[in-house]
């Protein structure tokens, strides 16, 4: 906990005071403004005291400690009585706002008696009508006692509600959630959803609206069939309150909502994500309705048959969703029934008995990007497969069926060799005697060449060699030379791909890597022609491998020169397989033929092959292979632009993919195929599902690094589209992952993430946040000595953050790294951009005082087009010297400088030339105009000249057809004609 030093003077303190009041509520900010209160108490004059105390009143009653709250306020009470005069009218008018605070404090505490509620609020209103104050503010908190204990409520709403507003009464938002929440209670949803519509619509808000609101709308919404909306307001609304203790109720009603939706898997991870709210609530009746919440979730996962489930609780053990619900229940019955016998009524045990008893209001209504299940909850979620493939019981037959399958390159095979495992690995296992069969050594060194098979799949190339060639090992053993032959070439294989420390020489290991693929197949071939006595199919599976790593050898290398041998070997495997009526390495050659063309750029000639393969497998087979060339034609009809008919080719590779093993297809990839040609189809919602469904499957099969990176462009995505709640959400999830958490994943990774949350915050206006995150990442990117650019951009855009909120000392510091990095890695116009916006908003916010900064960042900004013209650089928007201009322009403007404003506009507008029929730059060329204009006719009072400049320019514009340009400049024309 923190222990500032404490300060020496009243400007300290007030200091101090102001900088706690920036950090968030909860027990730093309390401890800070305990120890604040100890330091005001030095000095002579009360005034600091007053202030202080009221701080850390404040700091009580939001972070949910409503037990101090009122003891704070007699001192303030006190000090009133003894010097009224120490409360100008700014600290009056706060002192009797407070007693407010104080009656909902004692509300939440079921220990203090119903007779002291009274007795306060008797004393509000005599305080009250002694200062001459109207009486609204009471007869509110005397109708939230009232509803608070359910007794004679319609009475009290209407003595309250029928009143004058005062300028002591709680604001429009909070007033207007009280109104509804009373509709809501007497069952009149409609009623209390047209009260809630100014808040809801985001007209109205304060410290806890509209969040507050948010979570009481939301089920009277989906009753009343408004689901979109309900949606929304669950991201927007859930943000505003989680993990925040004062609130605590409100996050109680979104697990609610969650549980009532079909979400429950979210409602796990909100619980997750709010575990300290558990033991920092130190508010009763916030914990109540915490825990009330907490168990309606709990109860709908125990009754889906998931109580065995993991779930974050109390703090000092681990819970399930069966055992923490039975501690909450007791403790949520023990609170109903400490309210129900101070108030002497029923109302928390109803209430909280109506809460539980709900049905569900939807199956499934997807409330993110992210849409997860109980069973994807699971500590280790197995993905969702078609019915397991039936296998032989006889054992001969199970190892004979294996073999079978395994030699087809049958799916299947998997099962087979799965169960085997598990009977070979049992206690007394008797292998058969079957000469058919073979040794128990022969099972051995199949199983040890199906594990290698799973190895090489999952990117451990250097585990699969050395399992395969130890299967080699045990073939040989088995008198299979055949078998060990086809072993050892897919250990080469797996070999070559295993990366390796490259020479200095070879920065990227590119020649290395062709190096050992070149020697794979050189080994191959001898492999090949030494072995005697290989079968149709093992010659064929030798051919299929000496292509396939050509093929690899041509796509590391791009090289005309490895194409010939390429297709050599794909023809050599073409007409063995066809001679032996081999089906599925038939389907291979012609597959690996599309895909050379592919390599070297001749799509047409591809999708002919892909199309000639497609053929060949409806007719023949094998059927496991259709989806994985449906997904190469998709790939192909997007490289030809044909995006309509790729993602025809691409969902029916993923409903045919549904037919066989996950681990068949790669239906990942197929998603995000999907998604490409979705973007170019022009439906991005549809490519935000593929993406998120994308990085789903690479989570649940291990590829979390690719997971991650696709959740960045959903992410990315769902922000352009200006879906930020969506965003917003999603990322919260991702960021959530144990792995992310405990600081496993690659970090710029994660830094990407984290700033396109920071974006999006800021898209949602949440400023604050914002600020906070971005400054974060500015620090950590300092470091990164490898890309002093991406700095340069952090630190740039955490300057322009920090300058929206009037920050420019720490905007100017900010700035000043961004440019020591810039140097290192030039970004000239992303640096000249933010520059120029700093000056902008020094200006416009500070005036004339703000000018001396503002032209600063300008003079920045101009070195930065000095070096950008030096180094030939052309900036993508308008060009720097011209844009500089302009802003020199609006920043004299805003500090009154008017004349030095139209030099500069007269200069911006020379540097951006005449405009012609790009509609970009006339846009930009006419808006230069208006402030120049404005600048000439309004401020300097030169209407004539300035008439003539505007009316040039309208009919310049108009003659070139830029019409919605030019009504800006006729507007604020004819506005000096009316005043002439």
């Amino acid at each position: 906990m923190p222990t500032a030093p404490h300060p020496q003077s009243t400007d300290e303190l007030y200091q101090a005071l102001q900088e706690n009041r920036r950090r968030p509520y909860g027990r730093p900010r309390t401890v800070t403004a305990e120890e604040l209160v100890d330091a005001a108490e030095q000095f002579a004059e009360p005034v600091p005291l007053v202030r202080a105390l009221l701080e850390l009143q404040e700091a009580y009653t939001y972070g949910s400690e409503p037990r101090k709250s009122p003891v704070v306020f007699a001192r303030l009470l006190t000090l009133f009585d003894e010097q009224p005069d120490v409360f100008d009218d700014r600290l009056r008018h706060t002192l009797f706002w407070r007693f407010k605070w104080v009656a909902n404090a004692l509300r939440a505490l079921p220990e203090i008696p119903l007779a002291s509620l009274r007795q306060w609020l008797t004393e509000m209103r005599d305080r009250y009508e002694k200062a001459g104050l109207g009486l609204q503010p009471y007869y509110g908190q005397a109708y939230q006692l009232a509803a608070h204990t359910g007794e004679d409520t319609a009475l009290a709403y209407e003595l309250w509600a029928g009143r004058t507003r005062t300028r002591l009464s709680d604001c429009e938002a909070c007033e207007i959630c009280e109104r509804a929440l009373y509709h809501l209670a007497a069952g009149d949803d409609e009623r209390a959803l047209r009260a809630w519509e100014p808040v809801l619509a985001g007209k109205e808000s304060c410290q806890e609206e509209p969040a507050r609101s948010f979570s009481y709308a939301l089920l009277p919404l989906l009753r009343a069939g408004r689901t979109d909306q309900a949606r929304e307001l669950h991201l927007a609304g859930y943000r505003g309150c989680r993990r925040n203790p004062s609130m605590s109720g409100e996050v109680g009603r979104h697990l609610e909502f969650c549980a009532l939706t079909g979400n429950e898997a979210r409602g796990l991870e909100l619980l997750a994500e709010n575990r300290n709210l558990f033991d920092e609530v130190d508010s009763p009746r916030e914990l109540f309705d915490f825990l009330t919440g907490v168990e309606v979730l709990l109860q709908r996962v125990e009754h889906l048959g998931h109580g065995e489930l993991p779930t974050a609780g109390f703090a000092g053990r681990t819970w399930t969703v069966t055992g923490l619900r039975a501690e909450v229940r007791e403790r949520a019955d023990d609170l109903a029934a400490r309210f129900d016998a101070r108030n002497g009524t029923t109302a928390h045990t109803d209430r909280r008995g109506a809460r539980l008893e709900r049905a569900p209001l939807l199956d499934a209504l997807e409330l993110t990007l992210r849409t997860r299940t109980l069973d994807d909850a699971a500590p280790a979620a197995a993905p969702t497969t078609r019915t397991a493939p039936a296998v032989p019981e006889s054992l001969p037959e199970l190892i004979l069926r294996a073999r079978e399958l395994d030699e087809q390159g049958h799916p299947d095979a998997r099962a087979c060799w799965a169960r085997l495992r598990t009977l070979v690995a049992a206690r007394g296992y008797t292998h058969p005697d079957d000469p058919a069969v073979g040794s128990l050594v022969h099972l051995h060194a199949d199983l040890l060449d199906d594990e290698a098979g799973r190895a090489r799949e999952k990117d451990e190339f250097a585990d699969a060699a050395a399992l395969h060639e130890e299967a080699a090992g045990l073939y040989d053993d088995a008198g299979q030379p055949g078998c060990a032959a086809v072993a050892r070439a897919c250990a080469l294989l797996a070999a070559a791909e295993t990366p390796a420390e490259p020479p200095a020489e070879d920065a990227d290991g590119t020649e290395a890597r062709i190096t050992a693929l070149t020697a794979a197949h050189a080994s191959m071939v001898r492999l090949h022609e030494e072995t005697p006595g290989l079968t149709p199919h093992q010659e064929a599976r030798l051919l299929r491998l000496r292509a396939t790593v050509l093929g690899m050898r041509l796509q590391t290398s791009g090289s005309e020169e490895h194409i010939a041998p390429l297709l050599a070997e794909v023809d050599l495997l073409h007409t063995f397989a066809t001679r032996h009526d081999i089906d599925a390495q038939i389907a291979g050659a012609l597959l690996l033929r599309a895909t050379t063309h592919a390599m070297t750029g001749d799509l047409p000639a591809a999708l002919t092959g892909t199309d000639g393969a497609l053929d060949r497998l409806r007719a023949h087979g094998p059927a496991w292979h259709l989806p994985r060339a449906l997904a190469l034609r998709g790939r192909l009809q997007l490289g030809l632009r044909n995006a309509q008919a790729a993602h025809t080719d691409l969902t029916e590779g993923l409903r045919l993919a549904a037919d066989w093993p996950a681990d068949t297809v790669d239906t990942s990839r197929l998603h995000s195929d999907l998604a490409g040609a979705c973007l170019h189809l022009g439906r991005p919602d549809e490519a935000l599902r593929h993406l998120t469904r994308s990085a789903e499957l690479d989570l649940r099969h291990g590829s979390r690094f690719d997971a991650y990176c696709t959740y960045s462009n959903a992410a990315r995505l769902s922000l352009d589209l200006g879906r930020v709640e969506d965003c917003i959400a999603l990322l919260d999830s991702v960021l959530a992952e144990p792995d992310v958490t405990a600081g496993e994943l690659d970090d710029r990774l994660v830094a990407q993430l984290r700033l396109t949350r920071a974006r999006a915050l800021h898209a949602g206006d949440d400023l604050k946040a914002a600020t906070a995150e971005f400054v974060a990442l500015a620090a950590e990117s300092a470091g990164w000595d490898d890309d002093p650019g991406s700095h340069a951009m952090i630190a740039a855009e955490t300057a322009v953050l920090l300058g929206e909120s009037g920050e420019f000392g720490r905007a100017r510091e900010a700035a000043d790294q961004a440019l020591a990095a810039h140097a290192k890695d030039p970004r000239h116009e992303q640096l000249s951009n933010c520059l120029r916006e700093l000056a902008r908003l020094q200006a416009q916010q500070e005036g004339p005082d703000g000018l001396a900064g503002a032209r600063a960042f300008l003079a920045d900004a101009g070195r930065i087009a000095d070096e950008a013209r030096a180094a030939g650089y052309e900036a993508h928007g308008r060009p720097l010297d011209a844009a500089l201009a302009y802003e020199h322009g609006r920043v004299n403007a805003y500090a009154g400088e008017h004349e030095d404003a139209l030099t500069a506009l007269e200069k911006a507008l020379a540097l951006l030339g005449e405009p012609g029929q790009d509609q970009e730059h006339a846009g930009e060329w006419a808006e230069c105009v208006r402030l120049a204009g404005a600048m000439e006719g309004i401020y300097l009072e030169r209407s004539a000249p300035a008439l003539t400049r505007l009316d040039a320019a309208v009919s310049r514009l108009t003659a070139l057809g830029h019409t919605e340009e030019a009504e800006p400049l006729a507007s604020l024309a004819a506005r000096l004609r009316d005043e002439e």
